[in-house]
């Protein structure tokens, strides 16, 4: 099965309702928590050029994630990543994922990209785009993100642990430590060619 993968924009407003009714039902079957979004934010997402859709080849919803912003952008989110239950196992994840990465470093070159979940397999995603495991104390202190976790199963875990732990994992991607690290291995290269005659 081919997919369009693209930003989302007007066109693709009429998934939003399709895209919260399958984010919330993925959330019940795996027991876990997800921010609850309703359909006009995620309309909104699209119209800011936010979201990311992938569509089959019938111009059926397939998958979706968008982005989302905090302490004045310092901080980038990809958030709500869902995969039409028909679609999973077949690299569909990946390939949004990869998507709304780019398009986040596009739009916010200087922000830190973070994410919390309870998905084994959304970390390894984000470990092969580069998301290091992090204490939630290196993540945003924004008020409103916490919020969002209001309407997480397990938001009892992270209201009594004072917001330093919960199920979740915290991952982030820093992009001024990455282009240390690429830096400092071309500088190596660099020496090695020089000492090696």
């Amino acid at each position: 099965m081919k997919f369009v993968i693209e930003v989302a924009g007007e066109k693709h407003c009429r998934y939003a309702e399709e895209i919260c009714m399958e984010m919330d039902a993925s959330a019940k079957v795996r027991g876990t928590g997800i921010a609850k979004r309703s359909p006009e934010y995620v309309k909104g997402k699209m119209r800011e050029g936010k979201a990311v859709i992938a569509l089959d080849e019938r111009q059926q919803f397939a998958g979706f994630s968008y982005i989302e912003s905090w302490s004045h952008e310092h901080f980038v989110a990809n958030s709500g990543l869902i995969v039409n239950p028909e679609y999973r196992k077949s690299g569909l994840a990946r390939q949004i994922k990869k998507k709304i990465f780019e398009l986040s470093r596009k739009k916010y070159p200087n922000a830190k990209i973070f994410s919390i979940t309870t998905s084994m397999a959304v970390l390894k995603l984000n470990t092969e785009l580069g998301y290091k495991p992090v204490t939630f104390s290196e993540l945003t202190d924004d008020e409103a993100f916490w919020k969002g976790c209001e309407a997480c199963i397990n938001y009892d875990v992270l209201q009594r642990n004072h917001r330093r732990m919960c199920l979740c994992t915290g991952l982030l991607y820093d992009p001024e430590k990455e282009h240390k690290t690429k830096f400092n291995f071309r500088l190596l290269e660099r020496f090695r060619r020089l000492t090696t005659v």
